[in-house]
């Protein structure tokens, strides 16, 4: 590998830059978004004691308050996150829940932009983009809070302020049809064989940042050789990450990569979800946090309690939980258990944008722009006001 995979993508020196990415986040479009440093609030330094409040006790809170909560949630498609608003409102009926769901990238700025014309419009933000929740507490953007079980997350789930939390786990890796058994790629490795030219969907490495980091730790696995024989299978590549497993499902292709599974049970039809020992994947903490302009607080505290309370987290749909007192279901180990998840290497990832930057630009050359409009469609401004 040449100079960039040699590079230490990941390195200390990335977590350490919290301040450096203040400055040219300053310089951009975002700036406005707290003004000078004369306004900035900053984040208050009296600590913040977990949440003693029953659910039902925020449930009355967040009636009393008129019963609405916004969330901005980082995802794929509108529907995306249906399930949980069911789940939610099938306990708190009378809130009156929306929920936008957009790629983070969009989210992000979208936020940006609403708090530099004092338009906010959500109450609670769940990302993927983790370096925003960092710059977002420098800015003094986020209301410090601490819900019950907060101090069960596992540690890289949480900020020791209170400023953000992760309220799931999310994981890509790569996908088989069923029906090829013990004929599937047994590793990453494998997808660069000929026999799988032409058979193969994914979703855009320069278009998501962690299907960025997935083919990140494929190319410095495997090498330079390797990715130019996978530039070669005449990959379908399609925006949202859903693209791989929907290729699978119906037929189209044989072999996913870059989307969402579960070791502990199919999530899809057919569809083999592979973590190859020894061979990477990827998983992160969504993280989550209440907004300091929130319009409605206490329906936004209700939901990061609920969100990350003992129940839920068993509930998870991969079977992996944030809290380190929630037993994962089907066998698994805690996430953070497997080595080659590089749990806590994505946030430093996400940091660097400089390095992720030119890795998102050395899989263009690879593999061509992305094509396409985004699966959630385009928003605007200002949705779900």
């Amino acid at each position: 590998m040449t100079s960039l995979s040699r590079r230490r993508l990941i390195g200390r020196g990335a977590a350490l830059g919290a301040a450096a990415l203040v400055a040219p986040i300053a310089a951009g479009p975002a700036a406005a978004a707290t003004g000078s440093a004369d306004t900035v609030k900053p984040f208050p330094g009296t600590p913040v004691e977990e949440e003693t409040k029953s659910l039902d006790q925020l449930y009355a809170d967040a009636r009393r308050e008129g019963g609405k909560l916004v969330i901005y949630a980082g995802g794929d498609t509108s529907d995306q996150q249906d399930g949980t608003k069911q789940a939610f409102l099938a306990q708190f009926p009378d809130i009156d829940l929306t929920t936008v769901v957009d790629y983070s990238k969009y989210h992000d700025v979208r936020i940006d932009n609403q708090l530099a014309t004092d338009t906010l419009v959500p109450d609670v933000v769940q990302l993927q983009t983790l370096q925003d929740f960092t710059r977002w507490k420098q800015q003094g953007a986020l209301l410090p809070y601490k819900p019950a079980g907060f101090s069960k997350l596992y540690d890289g789930f949480r900020d020791p302020d209170g400023a953000w939390l992760a309220i799931a786990v999310g994981a890509f890796s790569y996908m088989y049809d069923a029906s090829l058994g013990a004929q599937g790629p047994a590793t990453p490795y494998e997808l660069a064989d000929t026999r799988w030219q032409g058979a193969i969907s994914s979703s855009y490495p320069n278009d998501d940042d962690a299907i960025l980091f997935l083919y990140t730790l494929y190319a410095q696995a495997y090498g330079w050789d390797w990715l130019s024989r996978l530039a070669a299978q005449k990959i379908a590549f399609g925006r949202g990450t859903p693209t791989p497993i929907t290729a699978v499902v119906s037929k189209q292709k044989q072999v996913g990569i870059g989307g969402f599974g579960s070791l502990a049970r199919q999530l899809a039809p057919g569809v083999t979800w592979v973590v190859a020992d020894g061979h990477p994947f990827m998983s992160w903490g969504q993280r989550a946090a209440i907004l300091r302009g929130a319009k409605h607080p206490a329906a936004a505290k209700l939901y990061l309690n609920w969100s990350i309370s003992s129940a839920v987290q068993q509930t998870s749909v991969n079977g992996w939980s944030v809290r380190t007192d929630v037993t994962p279901t089907g066998g698994l180990k805690p996430i953070w258990q497997y080595r080659n998840a590089h749990l806590d290497e994505f946030p430093r990832f996400m940091a660097d944008r400089a390095e992720a930057e030119r890795w998102r630009q050395t899989f263009t050359l690879y593999f061509g722009e992305v094509q396409g409009a985004p699966t959630p469609g385009w928003l605007g401004l200002h949705p779900g006001q």
